[in-house]
């Protein structure tokens, strides 16, 4: 008998899909306050992991699509933030490549700076910019692991036309990942890293499921 594999799909948890973005964001900030709120919901509403990432039009600051972190409610270990935004903008561009036509230019925001694979998604994702919150380092601090990323990984993306601005609204963004930290939630890791998984005072199918709103 023939397997049958299941359709690749990763949603974004009910919550978001309900959330209003009806606005546009024209400072930096103001769009870095938007991801990191996202974040914090996430991690409030037990929904995901302490992440979030939104890619805006850089033409007028509109929202295009948001992500946050599923990797544990749906099984999947690419279901980061950055891939789920980028994701979703992509299909909602009808294109894989965010910068296919010379008026196309989309920035991502991130509440923390890019894992290992998301890094390297980025390249390949057409965005002309990229705004990070909290630093590699703050991740790494409360135990996940965010891979081996090449020092000048800023460098490396400008190189390809991608600009980076890092640090804003960090003090904030680290909050989150610190209130995760205490909350004692799920830390996802590689084998490689210092710890492939945590789940303390609940289990894994408590995470993501009880907690949907």
């Amino acid at each position: 008998m023939a397997h049958v594999f299941p359709d690749i799909a990763i949603s974004l948890p009910a919550w978001l899909q309900h959330y209003s973005f009806d606005t546009a964001y024209p400072a930096v900030e103001n769009r870095m306050q938007l991801v990191i709120e996202l974040s914090r919901l996430n991690v409030e509403l037990e929904t995901g992991g302490p992440f979030a990432a939104a890619v805006f039009d850089v033409r007028n600051h509109r929202l295009l699509a948001p992500g946050v972190n599923r990797v544990v409610p749906a099984h999947a270990s690419v279901a980061h933030a950055e891939i789920i935004a980028l994701t979703i903008a992509q299909q909602m561009q009808h294109h894989f490549d965010l910068g296919a036509t010379p008026e196309s230019s989309y920035e991502l925001v991130s509440s923390t700076e890019p894992c290992a694979m998301c890094f390297g998604a980025l390249p390949w994702s057409g965005i002309s910019s990229l705004v990070c919150g909290a630093r590699d380092a703050d991740a790494r601090r409360i135990g996940f692991d965010e891979g081996p990323k090449h020092q000048d990984w800023q460098h490396q993306l400008r190189a390809r036309g991608i600009q980076v601005q890092t640090d804003v609204c960090r003090k904030d963004a680290v909050a989150v990942l610190e209130c995760y930290g205490d909350k004692n939630m799920p830390v996802y890791n590689g084998r490689a890293g210092k710890r492939q998984l945590t789940h303390h005072s609940r289990s894994l199918s408590d995470f993501g499921s009880r907690h949907e709103k």
